[in-house]
């Protein structure tokens, strides 16, 4: 059976062990505070996003890791969802795009979604941009 293939079988348990090594990957960090607190005060949500969002759908191999991130950026950008847009870029960084790429990003949101929405995405870009750099100072 292909990595992409639906296993009909596979328990919701696996698919969330399989989203929780996934997010500790992406995030660089092996549990996830965004994770953590969703689990203490939201756990439907924290199992739905961690086992379908996470476990199914970031585990897609389609894509590659950067690529993958990319697309989520973009699409949070032009829906105007700053901290995710954080998030994911911060998980695209970590994957090895630059920060000239997560920028192009912020200037390809002005054909889809406007220029207001492209300066949300600019400010959520620097803001994640600037608390990295804060964090390297610190370490």
């Amino acid at each position: 059976m292909s990595a992409n293939a639906i296993d009909l079988n596979e328990t919701t348990a696996t698919r969330r062990q399989r989203g929780e090594q996934i997010a500790a990957e992406l995030s660089g960090d092996p549990n996830p505070a965004l994770l953590e607190v969703l689990d203490r005060d939201f756990p439907f949500l924290a199992n739905a996003v961690t086992s379908y969002c996470v476990g199914e759908i970031l585990a897609r191999t389609v894509l590659d890791v950067p690529t993958r991130q990319l697309a989520l950026v973009a699409a949070f950008a032009a829906l105007g969802l700053g901290d995710f847009l954080k998030i994911h870029g911060g998980y695209a960084l970590n994957a090895g795009v630059t920060e000239e790429k997560l920028k192009e990003i912020v200037y390809l949101t002005t054909i889809p979604a406007g220029f207001p929405r492209a300066i949300q995405a600019s400010r959520a870009v620097a803001e994640l941009l600037a608390s990295r750099e804060r964090g390297l100072q610190r370490g």
